[in-house]
């Protein structure tokens, strides 16, 4: 992926990425620089478990504060509210889905890479499921290829919530 290309993320995705940012510099970096302080007055630091253990989450902070920074750097942040709510699928909206064969109703909202979570009906723009959807409206039938097969889903709902 090219430093310029923009990473789309919703208005909550973007809100959550801060919040986690100001925590680890005003929270998180204090604490493990006190740690490490703490760590090092304590002596030898060759056989120093304490000190070994800090410095490991240091690394780990500052890469994340890193990761962070540059995710919301390069962010196409998308307000559902802010599209034109034609009643295609697009980035951003929730679509209720009934599965073909089964019947099995299901609510998904597209969302960016690091916001995906399954178990909170969040799917990445990039997965499968997701690309057979994006450009249906209500109604339409998207043929999902999955690793278990492909299967069908009616698109019974598109909401911009």
């Amino acid at each position: 992926m090219s430093s310029l290309a923009k990473v789309p993320l919703t208005v909550a995705g973007a809100e959550a990425l801060k919040a986690e940012l100001q925590r680890l510099k005003h929270k998180d970096r204090p604490d493990v620089i006190r740690a490490i302080s703490e760590a090092r007055a304590q002596g030898d630091l060759s056989e120093n478990a304490e000190y070994d253990a800090a410095k490991e989450k240091q690394s780990f902070v500052e890469g994340r504060i890193l990761d962070i920074e540059g995710k919301l750097s390069s962010a196409q942040i998308i307000s559902i509210a802010m599209l034109e709510d034609d009643g295609r699928v697009v980035f951003g909206v929730t679509v209720d889905l009934e599965e073909a064969e089964t019947g099995e109703k299901v609510s998904y909202q597209i969302v960016g890479e690091d916001e995906a979570n399954l178990k909170l009906g969040k799917i990445s723009f990039t997965s499968p499921i997701a690309r057979a959807l994006i450009g249906k409206s209500a109604g339409d039938i998207a043929e999902v290829r999955a690793p278990g097969g492909a299967r069908e889903y009616e698109i019974v709902d598109v909401r911009y919530i």
